[in-house]
């Protein structure tokens, strides 16, 4: 399976509401600035994600987009469902006849691309927007420890420690 531009947007875009939502409706034009995805693409994902019950808008002053579940309850593949066509990693594994292969009924490969499907397939209904932003929220702390990491004025290395989720991170490494 090969996701395309709009799969892979709209999960950065999801995530991106999700991690910012908190502060009230989210506006398109800061996804925009701090993903790098066009105004145009953003408002078609939007369309998308909004008519598969996903997203819901907020009119008036202060409105923009909100999660219309909590993240933990919205998959990877909820949204890769409503912008991309097909998630099969190839055509001939879809099980409407019109679409699949002439020789579906024979084929000996095909049972590999149908578990292979699943198994991606099962991949991405198992992580959820929530996970993807605690995924996030702990590479943006690794980076900000990683800025923090330098020798201090003395040539000593900063021995500065910071504990999240869990984990204690001395110099940028988990213990």
């Amino acid at each position: 399976m090969r996701l395309s531009t709009l799969g892979r947007y709209a999960l950065r875009a999801m995530v991106d509401l999700a991690l910012h939502q908190d502060d009230g409706p989210v506006k398109r034009k800061d996804i925009v600035a701090r993903q790098g995805i066009s105004t145009h693409y953003l408002a078609h994902l939007f369309v998308k994600l909004r008519e598969a019950g996903l997203i819901e808008s907020v009119k008036g002053p202060g409105g923009g987009y909100v999660l219309a579940r909590s993240a933990a309850n919205i998959s990877a593949g909820d949204v890769l469902r409503a912008v991309e066509e097909i998630l099969e990693p190839v055509f001939c594994v879809d099980a409407n006849p019109d679409v699949g292969c002439p020789r579906m009924d024979a084929c000996v490969t095909r049972l590999l691309w149908v578990q292979l499907g699943q198994h991606i397939i099962g991949l991405l209904d198992s992580v959820t927007l929530a996970e993807l932003c605690e995924q996030s929220r702990f590479l943006t702390a690794q980076e900000h420890i990683a800025s923090t990491n330098t020798e201090t004025a003395l040539g000593r290395p900063d021995l500065r420690s910071q504990q999240l989720g869990g984990c204690i991170f001395i110099n940028g490494a988990g213990i």
